[in-house]
């Protein structure tokens, strides 16, 4: 970053000592540029145009060398296809760098020599080594820093953890205020409950992420109990239950339909209201009412209930009979502490067990580190 802001200093400075040259001047060498120049090539008659600008410069300078600016502006007034406007632009830059104090221009010279030094492995290819696979090597040029450097924990922040951290308390107070402020704001928005009528019988079902995108939000969910179809007959509703084929639970005896084909759950809700009105049409069709098909419920598992005895099942009466049983055992151990007949088992290991440890004469024998003499 030192050398680009040196650079930038200098390009400025040498902007203010040399005098102003109108815009469309036929400079041929430019200060501030990252490219290498090129020239035209060989046997080409028309100008070299210049793909930062689209200037067409009156002749290749092919092969040629110049010792400073009024010579390269000298010989392109040689050219006999310059137009007269880039003929009076080239004049007068000409014009003002011959009227320059020999300082100046000596040290404009240097300015754009250093320039072009600093500016040289910019313009340099970089060659792709063989054993890279990345190419690690290669600088971005679209940026603006070198990205050297810029990872480097310098001890005048936190590290990324600590910021990580902060975010998450953020995302805590923000979700904190929202509950303190807005929330209580959607009591007005509250709706009393209406139970469904007797003609609303498809309960829809979708699916929300809270306002995140997701691709099972397009998911809409219908079920409706054939059952609750008042208009049609008992042989039109098995009809409709044998056409939902895998989509009829006959546990419940409900039937389930989804659709996620469409982008918005709108449309989504609207095949389904759709496919069900078909089915309706189609069960209500007399020419053919499928009795003679039986219904196939293959495709459901029943879930097992575990039925126990019923000699299992808890009765007042063996109610009182566990109770009975109950007062007695507590009455006959009541009756041994009395006479001194019930076994204390903490006594008994106080007493036996270890009053025989302590008595015991027998010492463990202890391993003991003996020193060498």
């Amino acid at each position: 970053m030192a050398s680009a802001a040196n650079s930038l200093r200098l390009c400025l400075r040498a902007s203010r000592q040399l005098s102003v040259r109108p815009a469309a001047s036929p400079l041929l060498r430019r200060a501030l540029t990252t490219t290498a120049p090129q020239c035209a090539r060989p046997g080409r008659k028309k100008g070299w145009k210049d793909p930062s600008n689209n200037f067409e410069f009156p002749e290749p300078y092919e092969g040629k060398v110049f010792q400073d600016l009024g010579e390269q502006l000298r010989y392109s007034l040689e050219n006999d296809e310059l137009a007269e406007a880039d003929r009076a632009a080239v004049q007068q830059a000409l014009a003002s760098w011959e009227n320059k104090p020999n300082e100046e221009k000596m040290e404009e010279q240097q300015i754009v020599k250093e320039i072009d030094k600093e500016f040289a492995p910019l313009r340099a290819p970089v060659r792709a080594r063989r054993n890279s696979f990345w190419h690690e090597e290669e600088q971005d040029t679209d940026l603006i820093t070198d990205e050297v450097g810029e990872d480097d924990f310098e001890e005048n922040d936190m590290m990324a953890m600590g910021h990580a951290k902060l975010e998450e308390h953020r995302e805590y107070r923000e979700y904190a205020r929202i509950a303190v402020w807005e929330m209580p704001l959607l009591s007005k928005f509250a709706k009393k409950f209406v139970p469904p009528k007797n003609n609303e019988v498809l309960r829809f079902r979708y699916t929300t992420y809270m306002g995140e995108f997701h691709p099972a939000d397009r998911k809409v969910v219908v079920e409706f109990d054939p059952r609750d179809l008042f208009e049609l007959t008992e042989v039109q509703r098995d009809k409709l239950r044998k056409l939902a084929g895998a989509r009829y639970n006959p546990e419940r005896g409900i039937i389930k339909m989804s659709c996620e084909k469409f982008e918005l759950p709108a449309q989504n809700k609207r095949w389904l209201g759709d496919t069900i009105a078909k089915l309706i049409t189609a069960a209500k069709d007399p020419t053919d009412t499928f009795e003679d098909i039986p219904l196939d419920t293959r495709h459901h598992k029943f879930k097992s209930i575990p039925k126990y005895p019923k000699e299992w099942y808890m009765s007042n009466q063996r109610r009182q009979q566990l109770l009975a049983q109950r007062r007695e055992s507590l009455k006959l151990d009541h009756n041994k502490r009395q006479n001194s007949q019930l076994i204390d088992g903490v006594k008994v290991i106080q007493q036996g067990a270890l009053s025989t440890l302590s008595a015991s004469k027998e010492k463990e024998p202890v391993a003991v580190r003996v020193k060498p003499l």
